[in-house]
């Protein structure tokens, strides 16, 4: 566990190192930083990123015990806090989310799993994969559940003037999870439940065509009996969403509350712009005050094409799998609602105690100057409380791409080629020499974070 402190304040000066580190895919390197930032960079809120930050560069490292430990510690982490989040829910209404501890987003609470079973693989322990993809999907088909219960415990808080309630999800089964599930049965010469797992795959493009924005893989090949040892390709690239701030005010008219965004006019004046209204008895008009919210901005990848080559020779190119980033943004749509409607409900009940409070100043002072410093001092303590909660972990890719090839068995150069949609080179992986069987699972990661 992180080592307490009596500061919550950190730095995150380390990330310029790590960031350089990924330049020159030194992932040890980069996960030695991180490590070493433990008190320096993460609070003890923040044990979560830690664990993930820490986990995926060394899943990215090759030291696949190591990262498996740190990233059990994260889903543990994350299902004990989530869990007291909504046991708590009603008494925590009012708090700042920066004021709690940070407990993951979905899609990394999800992924995690898939590079635990991918950190069991290599470690050739193929049953153990096999129970992380079952925990893919147990997440997956509970997450409105869990969302739905944390807004009914918001909504059970004296001070919920508005009704709760979650958002919903288009995400309800990862392709890249049933490939892994497809690959694993199959390794197992479990044909039927692998015939399953390809029937899952087929199931996640067709139902949910917004997450998968390109063509399913070409799976005929992967059950049909093949004379050569199969070789199977997984590359990740680009990164997973950041998260950013924006600044929404609030305007009250009597018993009801106006919620809106500034947008620039042809003139290059700011004009308010109406995005909601809630009723709120008892509120008198004319109170103006601001709050932030938090949201996913994509990242993305620099990446249009990836090639394998085997001794040297092209042997067909890798094809996308799974957005991770769409399913990201997906994903958070579930919890948007009750940020949103828990930040309105704080930052309203907090700015009418302020403004209540600058009326009482003003008329202490008399007005004048120090009315006016008196009413921005208030100003100044309320905005500093709203800030958006902008903790996220930093190292899951955007893209997954698979491929499976056919070759001899026995030892091979592998090289995996990173190109633009343009066509320009990017990077080459080269994966040296690989031992492939005739039969079994032969899996080769390959990254380009980026």
């Amino acid at each position: 566990m992180l080592a307490g402190c009596a500061s919550t304040r950190t730095s995150k000066e380390h990330l310029v190192g790590v960031e350089q580190k990924l330049e020159q895919h030194d992932y040890a390197g980069a996960a030695s930083l991180v490590e070493a930032a433990r008190d320096t960079g993460y609070t003890p809120k923040e044990r979560v990123a830690f664990y993930l930050d820490l986990g995926m560069l060394q899943h990215y490292s090759g030291d696949w015990q190591t990262s498996s430990t740190n990233l059990t510690d994260a889903e543990y982490s994350i299902e004990d806090l989530f869990t007291k989040s909504v046991s708590k829910a009603a008494l925590s209404l009012l708090l700042n989310d920066n004021a709690l501890d940070y407990c993951g987003e979905d899609y990394e609470d999800i992924y995690l799993n898939v590079f635990k079973s991918l950190n069991y693989v290599h470690l050739g322990q193929l049953d153990g994969a096999l129970v992380e993809i079952r925990r893919i999907n147990g997440k997956v088909q509970h997450l409105e559940d869990k969302y739905a219960d944390l807004a009914s415990g918001y909504g059970q808080s004296d001070d919920a003037k508005i009704e709760m309630e979650a958002g919903t999800t288009r995400f309800h089964v990862s392709a890249l999870a049933q490939w892994l599930s497809m690959l694993l049965y199959r390794a197992d010469r479990k044909y039927d439940d692998a015939r399953i797992a390809s029937e899952g795959i087929a199931r996640a493009f067709s139902t949910q065509s917004q997450l998968y924005p390109f063509p399913q893989p070409a799976l005929d090949g992967y059950l049909a009996p093949a004379g050569a040892a199969q070789l199977d390709i997984i590359a990740f690239v680009g990164r997973s969403p950041d998260k950013k701030a924006k600044t929404l005010y609030v305007h009250t008219e009597e018993d009801w509350i106006i919620i809106a965004t500034t947008e620039e006019n042809p003139r290059k004046h700011q004009e308010l712009e109406e995005l909601n209204a809630f009723p709120w008895v008892g509120v008198e008009e004319g109170y103006h005050f601001k709050f932030q919210l938090p949201y996913l901005e994509a990242v993305g990848t620099d990446v249009g094409r990836v090639r394998l080559l085997v001794d040297g020779q092209p042997a067909g190119d890798l094809a996308p799998i799974e957005s991770i980033e769409q399913v990201a943004l997906d994903t958070w749509k579930l919890k948007e609602p009750i940020i949103y409607l828990k930040t309105i409900i704080r930052a309203t009940l907090k700015g009418l105690v302020a403004e209540r409070a600058k009326q009482r100043m003003t008329e202490e002072v008399g007005g004048g100057v120090l009315g006016f410093a008196a009413r921005i001092a208030t100003d100044i303590a309320v905005d500093a409380t709203e800030n958006a909660d902008l903790r996220i972990s930093r190292f899951f890719p955007s893209q997954a791409l698979v491929g499976e090839f056919e070759v001899a068995a026995g030892s091979h150069q592998l090289e995996v080629e990173y190109y633009t949609p343009a066509g320009r080179l990017l990077f080459t992986d080269d994966l040296g020499t690989v031992e492939v069987r005739q039969n079994g699972l032969n899996l080769v990661e390959t990254f380009y974070l980026k």
